[in-house]
């Protein structure tokens, strides 16, 4: 089990609602894609996350996800990565399902 955190922690962590828009393989990447997501803000949010064994770019597609949006930007590869999309996982990691959210996202309507 990971460290234990306060709540007061967990308050501040920002999470929503989003639908995939775009993806796109990493080159020379063995298991990433580049995504673009939709959160109902002004602009798109990119991640880059390491789905490609779990998921084909088709099943990404227009996929609503629950995503961190508060994580402080890195670089990946050269690629920006803005954003967290929300999964679990086995402790083998031998399986990796997205979260799924619970409402409908109306374009360009934040759900957070």
């Amino acid at each position: 089990m990971s460290e234990e955190i306060s709540f007061q922690d967990f308050q501040k962590l920002d999470i929503c609602v989003g639908r995939i828009v775009e993806v796109e393989r990493l080159p020379n990447a063995e298991k990433l894609y580049k995504v673009q997501v939709d959160i109902g803000r002004d602009r798109l949010y990119q991640t880059v996350t390491s789905l490609v064994p779990f998921y084909t770019e088709q099943e990404l597609q227009d996929k609503e996800v629950v995503v961190l949006t508060n994580l402080k930007p890195a670089k990946m590869r050269g690629e920006l990565s803005e954003i967290m999309l929300l999964c679990a996982e086995t402790s083998d990691s031998a399986v990796c399902k997205l979260l799924k959210p619970e409402v409908t996202m109306a374009p360009g309507t934040p759900v957070c």
